[in-house]
């Protein structure tokens, strides 16, 4: 299979753990972004910070910038989102089978378990590769990381998008797509709380192979930021969002140790395989 991916490069945390971790695997890497450095929402945007970044850890001379246009303020950010996901895509679809559509806060803790199951969906004739991420909240002094779970403390599967879908696809909303999915799961059942218990999963992966997501691991100030040039302002905007992230960061053990005790939004804390993931 011929392999390429795409960055769109807004958000340098964990940009450069997020990218090396795929990058001996990948042909090359469509690096999209506003020439303008301006966000979907019109606030500004450390493009060149990105850029110097992916200039850094590109030995291979993978990565193809394709500055574009991409803050259309008339439109709503999550259409401007998906707008520049597809232009991305089908940049990256040139001479490419499969393209992976990794955020720049996404790591690969097990790229070769990722690649393997893209091969088995590929044979399995599916159009998108399903793959689970575990969500992160923050990070205890102890290094122990707050992490999205069941009710009872079990590592659980999110699905923020499929993250390979075959070359020439066509999104619907941000990386979605009604292509037909090949699932990955931690467990032989869904254990994503979004979807219906009785999805299909087409194969298991232990927790140390998903994929991390650290879109909420920031400070404070960062996190204000993100919130504010994202496709989901206008939900991450509402001041109980922000409130309930505060509530979290600080007390990380308490929110994972009272997790059982509420109807939903539950937390336990992890350790995370050291692979030399930064911010």
């Amino acid at each position: 299979m011929r392999l390429t991916a795409y960055v769109l490069a807004a958000d340098p945390n964990y940009l450069a753990s997020s990218v090396r971790a795929y990058y001996p695997f990948v042909e090359r890497i469509i690096v999209s972004y506003d020439r303008s450095s301006t966000s979907w929402t019109g606030t500004a945007l450390p493009v060149q910070e990105c850029l110097d970044i992916l200039s850094a850890l590109d030995s291979e001379g993978k990565c193809v910038l394709t500055p574009g246009d991409f803050a259309r303020l008339d439109h709503d950010p999550l259409s401007n989102d998906t707008f520049q996901r597809q232009h991305a895509l089908d940049a990256a679809s040139e001479d490419a089978d499969w393209v992976v559509q990794l955020d720049t806060d996404e790591v690969m803790l097990s790229p070769e378990t990722f690649f393997a199951c893209l091969e088995r969906a590929e044979k399995a004739g599916a159009s998108a590769l399903d793959y689970p991420s575990r969500w992160l909240y923050s990070r205890t002094a102890g290094g122990q990381y707050l992490e999205a779970s069941t009710r009872f403390g079990r590592p659980r599967a999110d699905y923020p998008g499929p993250l390979a879908v075959r070359a020439g696809t066509q999104l619907v909303q941000a990386r979605q797509t009604p292509a037909p999915l090949y699932r990955v799961d931690l467990r032989p059942w869904n254990t994503d709380p979004a979807h219906n218990h009785a999805v299909t999963v087409h194969e298991v992966i232990p927790p140390d192979a998903a994929v991390l997501h650290f879109s909420w691991v920031r400070d404070h100030d960062t996190i204000r930021r993100k919130f504010g040039w994202s496709g989901h302002a206008e939900d991450y905007s509402k001041p109980e969002i922000y409130r309930l992230w505060a509530a979290r960061q600080r007390r990380p053990r308490l929110t994972a140790l009272s997790s059982p005790l509420r109807r939903r939004a539950w937390f336990r804390l992890a350790a995370i395989p050291d692979r030399g993931i930064t911010p």
